[in-house]
């Protein structure tokens, strides 16, 4: 039996899924919570075999949570289940230590193919993300091939550029940092061109690439 606990800021999504989990065989839902916070109290405790984890959460975000768990040794496999078709969370939250992402217009039988998966130590995201992520690398390589070696960031561009993989907006990063939304728009204005691209989603992939978060 695969142990699943389900983390959603909607009731009525987490009833969803757990009714139809419940038409799975050899699939249980064994806990749920409302955000992020709540995710990070209980999986220690409850030690799910698989965590369905939503996103987009008030109080404490999906990737926060899964950062929480994972720097406390207690993440368990991980689905990221979400409506949002973002580059850049499937980026955060892969790097999080999710083992994989899906959007909430599955079918059951992806849903359960994907506990499944996960459960076993495999990992996976829907084609369609991962042809775009592939395509978006591709890309990247093209763009990059006559910069090797990028203009250093200063510490507080590097800083903004954690953000921006966390999938932070620029008035989010600001008030993060308690400065003004334009000081963030400079920044990331400078972050792009040090990096030789022109949009955040590419600016994320190269510092993946670069390791520089």
């Amino acid at each position: 039996m695969i142990r699943v606990m389900l983390v959603d800021d909607q009731t009525l999504v987490r009833q969803g899924v757990r009714s139809l989990l419940e038409l799975a065989e050899g699939i249980a839902v064994v806990a749920e919570a409302a955000d992020g916070q709540q995710a990070v109290e209980q999986v220690p405790k409850v030690k799910p075999d698989v965590l369905l984890m939503d996103m987009r959460m008030p109080v404490m975000s999906g990737l926060e949570a899964l950062r929480a768990l994972a720097a406390a040794g207690a993440l368990p496999p991980a689905i990221i289940l979400t409506t949002f078709d973002d580059d850049q969370l499937v980026l955060a939250g892969i790097k999080a230590g999710a083992r994989g992402y899906l959007l909430k217009d599955v079918s059951l039988e992806q849903l359960v193919s994907a506990i499944q998966t996960v459960a076993a130590g495999g990992s996976l995201v829907q084609p369609a993300v991962t042809a775009r992520l592939l395509s978006g690398l591709e890309g990247l390589q093209n763009v990059f091939h006559s910069l090797e070696q990028p203009d250093p960031l200063t510490e507080r561009e590097t800083e903004i550029l954690r953000l921006m993989a966390g999938g932070f907006s620029n008035k989010e990063i600001a008030n993060s940092l308690g400065v003004a939304e334009g000081t963030i728009k400079n920044h990331v204005s400078n972050i792009l061109s040090k990096l030789g691209v022109r949009d955040r989603t590419r600016a994320v992939l190269r510092a993946f690439e670069l390791k520089l978060v």
